[in-house]
């Protein structure tokens, strides 16, 4: 015997008292339990020697993982826009430098150019 939880926490329609559930999210959850299907984040088969590992607890969390995973980051492509970006940095200094010169005033620190490789 295979018990069948779905997570229907995140598919309804928010009200101003509570919260509604569309024909939409209704068709899915009786479709996602009368065809027994497996969705991420939603609904999976659990057997009994589960449940009863868990003491026979059915709260959904314990079966079924409501976690977003993280966006992957380009290191690359982000080291090359930081890269840019210092080079501007730079490039914006060093002009400002030249008009408080003419001013007589004191300089803003420049950045390091060997910090700059590409």
């Amino acid at each position: 015997m295979h018990h069948h939880p779905n997570n229907a926490a995140e598919h309804f329609t928010k009200g101003k008292r509570q919260n509604l559930l569309s024909a939409e999210h209704i068709s899915k959850i009786i479709e996602i339990y009368q065809f027994r299907k497996e969705e991420t984040r939603y609904s999976r088969r659990v057997g009994m020697a589960e449940i009863e590992k868990n003491d026979f607890n059915l709260n959904i969390s314990r079966y079924i993982s409501t976690a977003v995973g993280e966006a992957e980051v380009d290191l690359a492509a982000n080291h090359h826009e930081l890269m840019a970006i210092e080079k501007s940095i730079q490039t914006a200094t060093e002009k400002h430098n030249a008009f408080l010169k003419e001013l007589g005033l004191a300089l803003l620190p420049s950045v390091d150019s060997k910090s700059l490789r590409k």
